[in-house]
């Protein structure tokens, strides 16, 4: 078993053990952490091989994912772009072509950048004259990006290198000279990793000098959380800075007129009271996506002309309500994006969960609906005021992708490709069901299947949730879990409170105090499965990552009579010290902080480091995380799994499989995905003691 320490914090006259705080420290330096992930991997891997399946999982997982995909086109500079895997890839490549009819050619290959696929390409930003792209290097998952900058035409990669960003992308001066972008003070040695993220700010960046050379443009430091994103409007007149202090979309925005050198940032929204999401600009009319007054959100616009000059250093002053004027009033469905393209604002909206998209013009006047193939995703709608045309995709749980071409004149969408996979999708199914949550609340979730299911409570089940920070889980293609449903599973999908799915008062009802109110809603999706006989507590598998972890770790130590299997996967699993590391401070805007004692008690109530009882008997359990996960450190795994280790009063596993040179998931090669899935499903096959269709 796993060492423990005589450890104890205090937390408003509450004396909390913590047995476990060793394995907090970086892994990369503390030689003790080291040698117990390399144990715990050892014990892990050995459990997996010994799965007679994992092999044959491995090679139809193989086989579905080697089929060619495309990202969804983008205009930008003039030319167009998009994203491509041959099929095995490890990274995504970036193309690029002159119009529709010209032969792509590679722009940048993040293949060639690392042996084991672990240095991927992150954002880019392109330059409105087309001549460069600034583009960001993520090395081993961590969320920290090195900015590069490439002439197009000539694929020569300057000297300039930006580091110490995260969060954050350039946004280019038209003239393409140069970019405003935010970025961290360099941490100190040792720290990039798990140190707090403070002192942010925006500076301006003139292409070919050294970043030692960029020019401090707006910093606050009596203000060490605020976070910005910089954004120049299109005609290149004003530079919009969003404010933010945490992952509420609550923003405070200033704007300063690029066309007077001597002009000073100008405040527009002087509090955090509620979103306010830039779209575009009309000349000196910004456009902006609200919650104000609005919980499913509205479009309104901000007149330039008719804003006092208020500075930012004169925040003090009494507080004035914002002149705005109301363009797209709230809707039956919750707004989730709005983009101004070809003159015309494209609304995304969800209805119980599935995309819907509408068009309307810039007064105000609606002008059509755009019809979807059926219940799915749809994204993309990116362009200019000039485009006269934009690109989508659209895919569901049972529907692979599909691209589009859109034409902003005539409303008639063109298919352009579509993804041609190793499967016969018609075999499947996906329905939408609603169900009553401990308190009554109506919540819907997603199931996918084989057609001709039968429902005798046998099906071995996976059910996914994530319920929290506004994020909507909406019914998209997946190779792991087609893989899944072809294996004979069934995939359910639940939209929690927490979620962004039906606005901004869905998300409240489940964040801090009200947290509980999301394991609820998780807890009676499983108890609908059981009761309609798709499946039964041994049959039920529950998985999340992230905030989702959470979940799976607060559920399984509520209900542990009611899973048979649980993949709880990079979790916050702390939630009295989560706030002390990396970009943890953000998440108070959902979780609270141990900091305040109401709070406190709520986050121990279901803390699931804290929740873990000796002598239960806990489902079959088996823990991810990665070493270079910067956002939610890895020691809240590594505490989570040691307790549960030493609790556990069964024979069901409790597994903890640690990922290296990885992070919290975004630029993961294609090679540890395929070895991720592959391990998740042979443990549930074994747990859930699935016979899989070939055997």
């Amino acid at each position: 078993m796993t060492k423990r320490v005589d450890h104890v914090d205090h937390y408003h006259g509450v004396a909390v053990p913590d047995p476990y705080r060793w394995l907090e420290n970086d892994v990369r330096e503390d030689q003790e952490v080291a040698e117990w992930v390399r144990l715990q991997n050892e014990k892990t891997n050995a459990y997996l091989e010994a799965i007679p399946q994992r092999e044959q999982i491995r090679q139809r997982l193989t086989e579905l994912w080697n089929f060619e995909k495309f990202g969804t086109p983008f205009q930008a500079g003039g030319r167009i772009y998009f994203y491509k895997n041959d099929g095995l890839q490890n990274q995504y490549v970036l193309y690029v072509q002159e119009n529709l009819d010209s032969e792509p050619r590679v722009l940048i290959d993040p293949n060639t950048w690392s042996k084991d696929g672990t240095v991927a390409l992150g954002s880019t930003s392109f330059s409105d004259d087309g001549r460069y792209v600034a583009y960001s290097i993520q090395d081993g998952g961590s969320d920290w990006r090195n900015w590069k900058i490439m002439e197009i035409e000539s694929g020569k990669v300057l000297d300039d290198e930006l580091k110490w960003i995260k969060f954050n992308s350039p946004s280019w001066t038209p003239d393409g000279a140069g970019f405003f972008y935010a970025r961290f003070p360099e941490p100190a040695a040792g720290a990039a990793f798990q140190n707090l993220n403070l002192d942010q700010a925006v500076y301006y960046h003139r292409v070919g000098t050294p970043q030692s050379d960029d020019v401090l443009v707006f910093h606050r430091p009596d203000h060490r959380d605020w976070g910005y994103q910089a954004t120049v409007t299109e005609d290149g007149s004003y530079l919009i800075l969003t404010v933010h202090v945490g992952t509420d979309n609550r923003y405070r925005v200033f704007c300063r007129d690029l066309r007077d050198p001597y002009a000073m940032p100008i405040a527009l929204i002087e509090h955090f009271d509620n979103e306010y999401s830039f779209i575009g600009n009309n000349g000196p009319v910004l456009f902006f996506l609200t919650d104000l007054d609005a919980p499913r959100k509205r479009v309104i616009t901000i007149d330039l002309r008719k804003v006092p000059t208020t500075t930012e250093a004169e925040e003090n002053a009494p507080r004035r309500n914002v002149d705005y004027q109301e363009i797209i009033p709230q809707q039956a469905e919750t707004i989730t994006d709005v983009s101004f393209v070809g003159n015309l604002l494209v609304v995304e909206t969800l209805k119980d969960a599935r995309t819907e998209i509408s068009l309307w013009q810039p007064n105000g006047a609606f002008l059509r609906q755009l019809q979807l193939p059926g219940i799915g995703t749809a994204s993309g709608f990116s362009g200019n005021r000039q485009s006269v045309e934009t690109f989508y995709s659209f895919s569901s749980f049972d529907t692979p992708p599909s691209i589009y071409r859109y034409d902003l004149f005539t409303g008639e969408s063109q298919l352009l490709r579509q993804a041609k996979v190793n499967c016969d999708c018609s075999q499947f199914e996906v329905t939408q069901v609603f169900y009553q949550s401990k308190d009554g609340t109506r919540v819907p979730m997603f199931l996918a299947h084989k057609r001709g299911l039968k429902l005798d409570g046998s099906n071995p089940t996976l059910l996914y949730g994530y319920g929290g920070f506004n994020i909507s889980l909406t019914p998209g293609f997946s190779i792991s879990r087609l893989a899944w449903m072809e294996m004979g599973g069934v995939f359910a999908m639940a939209n929690l409170r927490g979620g962004g799915e039906y606005g901004e008062e869905w998300h409240r009802a489940g964040t801090k105090l009200n947290k509980q109110n999301v394991f609820d809603d998780f807890i009676a999706a499983a108890a609908w499965l059981i009761a309609n006989k798709y499946t039964s507590p041994a049959r039920l598998a529950i998985q999340g990552g992230s905030n989702g972890g959470l979940l799976v770790g607060a559920c399984l130590t509520q209900r542990p009579d009611l899973f048979g299997a649980c993949l709880p996967s990079v979790g916050v699993m702390d939630m009295l010290r989560f706030h002390n590391f990396t970009a943890g401070r953000y998440w108070v805007d959902d979780y609270g902080s141990s900091d305040d004692p109401e709070q406190f008690r709520a986050l121990y109530a279901y803390s699931p480091y804290h929740k873990i009882r000796p002598n239960v008997c806990y489902p079959a359990t088996m823990v991810l995380t990665a070493d270079t996960d910067d956002r939610v450190v890895p020691g809240h795994s590594f505490k989570f799994a040691a307790a549960l280790q030493l609790a556990q009063d069964c024979d069901h596993p409790v597994l903890i499989r640690i990922e290296t040179r990885a992070g919290h998931g975004a630029g993961t090669p294609t090679s540890k995905m395929i070895e991720e899935v592959t391990d998740q499903w042979s443990f549930l096959v074994k747990s859930l003691q699935m016979k899989l269709p070939a055997e």
